[in-house]
């Protein structure tokens, strides 16, 4: 484990190096660590945010020296707070791989999957092979970032793994679902993006007026569900 400064008011915790060859096993080992500084509770601490590899604890470090941090060495301080709570995170690792598949229903219709032919020509698969193998994998969130609510899932299909297109588009609609080299992802909001588009979800992944404003989370399983445009339709009358 590593921790360095972020700034002035937040850390960086790298808790493994081996993404590439084991996904699932760092993803365990971030969550297990967030887990474990979460229930520390240690002083001052006001969010911690999971990553590929990493996790990032932000505080305030005048909440963390009212509870003792020397003033000369905040970042000492909590750096030993950090190493106990890690420390414990093995003895709940074993509880994060039980979390249920939350199921996503994507309309891969040609009007929502801008790319889907260029994924297909790519793979040298028809359209409809390319649905199959997308629909038919088990995924899993790394990470959710970029913008509010965007969850970055692992367990692409290397067959249709594509790279991000030369040019970004300047408005990607809410609800797209992309591939991004080795990975696919959901746009949670309208914004730019350089994934490649092959569909659509009628859900809302992203909702500020709620508590969590984000419908995947870091850790969770998901499997995409291939629907009519007349059921995406009435998904959202």
């Amino acid at each position: 484990m590593e921790v360095t400064p972020l700034g002035d008011s937040a850390v960086l915790i790298r808790v493994t190096e081996d993404f590439d060859d084991a996904p699932e096993r760092a993803l365990e080992k971030v969550l297990a660590a967030q887990q474990s500084l979460v229930a520390a509770k240690i002083p001052g601490a006001i969010e911690v945010a999971p990553a590929y590899t990493t996790v990032s604890l932000f505080y305030d470090p005048a909440a963390a020296i009212e509870a003792g941090a020397p003033v000369e060495n905040v970042f000492g301080w909590l750096e030993t707070q950090i190493s106990n709570a890690i420390g414990k995170s093995e003895n709940i690792g074993a509880k994060l791989s039980k979390t249920s598949v939350i199921e996503i229903p994507v309309c891969y219709d040609n009007e929502f999957g801008f790319d889907l032919g260029e994924v297909s020509r790519r793979a040298g698969l028809r359209s409809d092979e390319v649905v199959d193998l997308h629909s038919g994998a088990k995924y899993r969130v790394h990470c959710v970032g970029f913008i509010g609510g965007f969850p970055f899932l692992g367990g692409l299909p290397p067959k249709i793994s594509t790279p991000r297109r030369e040019s970004p588009r300047k408005e990607i609609p809410a609800g797209s679902i992309g591939i991004g080299g080795k990975q696919t992802g959901i746009y949670s909001i309208k914004s730019p993006g350089g994934w490649n588009i092959i569909g659509r979800t009628p859900l809302r992944m992203f909702d500020s007026q709620k508590n969590p404003p984000v419908l995947l989370r870091t850790g969770d399983r998901v499997r995409f569900c291939p629907i009519t445009r007349d059921e995406f339709e009435r998904s959202i009358a």
